[in-house]
């Protein structure tokens, strides 16, 4: 009997879990959408219904969850507008108290006006080609492709395609900078050549120039949480009255009109938002005056990092301690349990890129040292330690602990760090650069080196046989070095003692990216953080 009942609570479990009904899922103002147009996904429960999960087919984690809008409500999923992307499979589900339903039965949807992509890039080189690709989702159709800005318009390619998803690739060049090489995607269907649907997006295909290059920099900085917003700015002193933003192996580029904050300058400002796994990579930027097709060179490249994606957790020590005299030698110590190939070390509200090393295995974690000679009060400030894998260089993994570093000035007087963050580095915001950056520099450290260990050696001949018989017995406590760790940062668990996070909208592609990360590491010469 005692053995009858579990077994007894077991089947009826598995029974209530078995009678939950499939959610209805459904698109407003219908499943079919023009491009930019917004549409609603609806998903409908039983009363029970605690929450509600909306997943796209090709993604590894879930599109979106919401709570019912009231007690036993539908939820509501609003597209803004959709784009190119937002064409697919759709399912839906609840979740009770007595778990999760089966899926919805499947929603497509379907953005009927063309895409235009520039292959393998919309930034050619002067005298190259490039292939435009324009597809949509519908089939029998003809495809056209248009140069704008022509007194009449010139078709350059048309082709037909089979029913079904469709596309047409359309070579063009060779391409020069003293042209505007601009172009839409039209198509009409075979039986009604006559109507013309709204065409795709505008894309330029941009060649870049010689005129003087913008410069671009990140607002929030280059480390941007996942989910928060970021706004590159792309601004010159040559008045440009429009910019265009790249972000390396993508197909398009976003453009922007010149804004004049003050006389001589202008600027656009690109904000992207929410920002996603995507957004990481390298940017860059170009601009170019209404009256001429010509672009600028190109901006100084943008690496930007994206927080969050990889679940780890770093910490971060300080040896000798978090204040220090101005000309201590100092070493900051980034460590994870995980297996991670780099580790970033990043001061908050710094414009120049984070400073980023090798792991090396030691004591059973993968850690890496970052060192100064010597330290100066510009380096003051507060940092944070982030790790990465080589599969995937611009997603990072959550903070560590901030820890602030306090520089004094000789007389012992704490100088406070610098706070914000300027447009262009200054002598207060000055980078923790690698050891051997400046080979000048570093020479004349070294013979600065050399010259007081030989001063040293000849004084400690005098008192070396007084020392060691004297601190024989303290020998070993005199040698141990010992790293500060900010308040509230425990030693970190060993991974086996991990606690796992509660699921989230990327936890799968989490799992992914740690289980790609590569076994072995190669070590790195330390470096060193110059003033």
């Amino acid at each position: 009997m005692t053995l009858t009942l579990p077994v007894l609570i077991c089947l009826a479990s598995d029974s209530i879990l078995g009678t939950l009904p499939k959610p209805t899922l459904w698109a407003e103002p219908g499943s079919v959408i023009i491009r930019g147009s917004p549409v609603t996904l609806w998903c409908q429960g039983p009363l029970e219904t605690q929450e509600y999960r909306l997943d796209q087919e090709g993604l590894p984690w879930t599109w979106e969850r919401q709570n019912p809008l009231e007690p036993g409500a539908k939820a509501k999923f609003h597209i803004p507008s959709a784009v190119y992307s937002t064409a697919g499979q759709y399912r839906c589900y609840f979740e009770t108290p007595a778990g999760w339903s089966e899926p919805s039965d499947p929603l497509e949807l379907v953005v009927t006006e063309p895409t235009l992509l520039a292959l393998p890039s919309p930034v050619v080189a002067s005298g190259g080609n490039v292939t435009l690709q324009c597809d949509t989702q519908n089939g029998f159709l003809t495809f056209v492709l248009v140069e704008e800005e022509q007194k009449l318009p010139r078709t350059l390619h048309s082709q037909n395609l089979p029913k079904g998803p469709s596309q047409a690739l359309f070579p063009v060049g060779p391409v020069t900078p003293s042209a505007r090489w601009r172009f839409r995607c039209y198509y009409y269907y075979r039986k009604n050549p006559q109507a013309w649907p709204n065409p795709s997006d505008p894309l330029e295909i941009l060649v870049p120039g010689v005129s003087r290059k913008p410069s671009l920099l990140a607002l929030q900085g280059p480390v941007v949480a996942h989910g928060g917003s970021l706004t590159l700015q792309c601004r010159s002193d040559v008045g440009y009255d429009r910019f265009a933003l790249y972000k390396e192996g993508g197909h398009v580029l976003l453009q922007g009109s010149g804004q004049q904050p003050q006389a001589g300058l202008s600027q656009a400002n690109f904000t992207l938002s929410p920002v996603s796994h995507s957004h990481g990579g390298q940017y860059r930027c170009y601009g170019a005056h209404n009256l001429s097709p010509k672009w600028s060179a190109s901006s100084v490249p943008l690496d930007i990092l994206i927080a969050g994606l990889i679940r780890d957790t770093p910490s971060i020590s300080v040896r000798p301690g978090p204040t220090v005299v101005s000309g201590e030698n100092v070493t900051l110590l980034c460590q994870s349990w995980h297996n991670i190939d780099t580790l970033f070390l990043i001061k908050e509200g710094a414009v120049h890129p984070p400073l980023r090393l090798k792991s090396k295995y030691q004591s059973y974690k993968y850690q890496a040292e970052f060192s100064t000679s010597p330290v100066t009060s510009a380096q003051g400030g507060t940092y944070r330690c982030y790790s990465a894998i080589m599969s995937h260089p611009y997603l990072l993994s959550s903070p560590s602990y901030p820890l602030e570093l306090v520089v004094s000035g000789p007389s012992g007087d704490p100088r406070p760090p610098p706070t914000g963050s300027t447009p262009t580095p200054g002598p207060e915001d000055q980078p923790l650069t690698p050891t051997g950056s400046d080979p000048q520099s570093g020479l004349g450290r070294h013979l600065g080196v050399v010259t007081g260990v030989s001063v040293a050696f000849i004084l400690l001949l005098f008192l070396l046989l007084f020392l060691l018989l004297r601190h024989r017995h303290q020998s070993k406590h005199r040698t141990s070095a010992h790293f500060y760790r900010p308040a509230g940062a425990a030693e970190p668990e060993p991974k086996d003692q991990v606690l796992q996070r509660r699921a989230s909208p990327v936890a799968d592609v989490q799992q992914e990216i740690l289980n790609a990360a590569v076994k072995d590491t190669q070590p790195e010469d330390g470096v060193e953080l110059d003033s």
